[in-house]
């Protein structure tokens, strides 16, 4: 009785396109509510499994033995490399504003790279995305060619 409602679609035989050799219901996987919303959701959640955990070293930009000078020497009172003799002599360290300083926030690799999504959902996104293959204006919205 529920077969009965839905479409049917030909089979054809494989040596001959212009051959039905008979005609079967369309499965009801292709009936299933199409819904973009959990596709876009599920697709996003799962392309994050992939990535792999980045950051810098979590002493990259200290690594001298900077103090400030405090008030009163007419300059800011960020921390300054000690010494003479060089360059790098009483420039500005450690800030995330200065040349060979630390950056702000500095990356962790601990940070929350992948996602769990239920199975339940994804099953559904595989449902919802191959609903929506069945549907030719869905399908040739992007640019995709369909022949008949």
């Amino acid at each position: 009785m529920v077969a009965a409602a839905r479409p049917t679609v030909s089979v054809f035989a494989h040596d001959d396109a212009s051959k039905v050799l008979s005609s079967a219901p369309l499965p009801a996987v292709f009936t299933a509510p199409i819904r973009p919303d959990v596709v876009n959701f599920v697709h996003t959640n799962m392309a994050k499994n992939k990535r792999q955990a980045y950051a810098v070293k979590y002493e990259a930009g200290m690594d001298t033995a900077a103090e400030s000078w405090g008030t009163g020497r007419a300059v800011s009172r960020i921390p300054r490399v000690p010494g003479g003799g060089t360059h790098r002599a009483g420039q500005a360290a450690f800030g995330n504003m200065c040349r060979g300083g630390r950056m702000f926030s500095p990356t962790k690799v601990w940070r929350k790279w992948h996602r769990k999504i239920n199975k339940n959902q994804r099953r559904y996104a595989v449902c919802s995305a191959l609903a929506a293959s069945a549907v030719p204006a869905l399908v040739m919205a992007p640019g995709h060619r369909i022949s008949q």
